[in-house]
């Protein structure tokens, strides 16, 4: 399986995120000694950090445009955040019908059931809101609805994959300038090809079946009892989240009764140590050679419903 991270300039409010990727192409395979990879392709899987898809949809918070409530004073003294970022919190876990567990130095322990999420909640800090990578005085989390965020992207970079192989004078290719090189012409032009659909990277004779990719819209998290943080796929289209491992046998022929293989978390995970949390500006990373199969849905990631939660009665 290659990882194949995407740097680009800083996403802004209103930027086409699928115009943005499709001008910066992407670094060769992490482990590959190609000079350069493939633009997007067949059955490639695109893991993009959900607070870039909310800054460009434009739902940053104004910090400053909060007033601060008793509560959100008495969590920033718990937290040794500010009152009006505790506010933001507030206001997001109120917006997702959850509720605040806890606090520890850092962030409140937030669960949330946002709407469309067909089971189960979501344990998350701070209501999925970050100070980080945002400019000084906003707050940014995730998108306002990430199922459509997911469906979107996936059929606009689709659309442009779909289009004729254009000419370096064609003015359907993006515009010269930042993050744009002549061999990104190159990497538009030999989207022509068609890799296998399940797991990309095997060419084939044209595409005119057309292009078909998924993507996983992410989140940073952290997780009981353990130092340091991983990631989490939020919402995906074209991929199934799960691969179900249950009646399959193991190395001794026991058959396994509960294995459920949670593939988009660990595909966000993996994705998310080239991303990065700081200032590596790698807002996506292309998974190709991944071997699973794509297909038709789009939808939060389901969860379980806390009363059979492994960890209930722990916190």
């Amino acid at each position: 399986m290659h990882l194949i991270p995407i740097h680009t300039p800083i996403i802004k409010s209103g930027d086409d995120l699928a115009a943005v990727l499709a001008r910066h192409e992407p670094e060769p395979p992490v482990g590959s000694r190609s000079a350069r990879s493939e633009w997007f392709m067949n059955g490639d899987i695109l893991a993009i950090s959900s607070k870039v898809v909310a800054t460009a949809e434009g739902t940053r918070i104004d910090l400053a445009s909060l007033s601060p409530s008793p509560d959100a004073g008495r969590y920033a003294r718990a937290t040794g955040r500010s009152a009006p970022f505790m506010q933001a919190v507030i206001g997001e876990t109120a917006r997702m019908g959850g509720r605040i567990i806890g606090a520890s130095p850092g962030a409140l322990l937030t669960e949330v059931r946002p709407e469309g999420l067909p089971r189960g909640t979501i344990l998350t800090a701070n209501a999925g809101l970050d100070e980080s990578n945002v400019e000084l005085g906003y707050a940014v989390g995730w998108p306002k609805d990430p199922v459509a965020s997911a469906v979107r992207l996936k059929r606009d970079l689709e659309s442009l994959m779909a289009s004729p192989s254009p000419s370096p004078s064609s003015p359907t290719l993006p515009p010269e300038g930042e993050g744009r090189s002549p061999s990104t012409i190159n990497a538009l032009s030999d989207v022509s090809r068609s890799p296998s659909p399940a797991g990309g990277g095997a060419r084939g004779e044209g595409k005119a079946a057309g292009t078909t990719i998924a993507i996983i819209i992410t989140d940073s998290t952290c997780h009981p009892r353990r130092s340091g943080v991983t990631a989490f796929a939020l919402a995906c289209a074209g991929i199934d989240p799960f691969l179900n491992r249950k009646g399959e046998p193991d190395l001794f022929g026991r058959v396994l009764r509960i294995t459920s293989e949670a593939v988009c978390d660990q595909l966000a995970t993996a994705a998310n140590f080239l991303m990065g949390n700081a200032g590596q500006s790698i807002p996506a990373v292309l998974i190709r050679g991944h071997g699973l199969p794509l297909g038709d849905f789009a939808g939060w990631v389901p969860g379980i419903e806390p009363g059979e939660d492994l960890f209930r009665g722990s916190m």
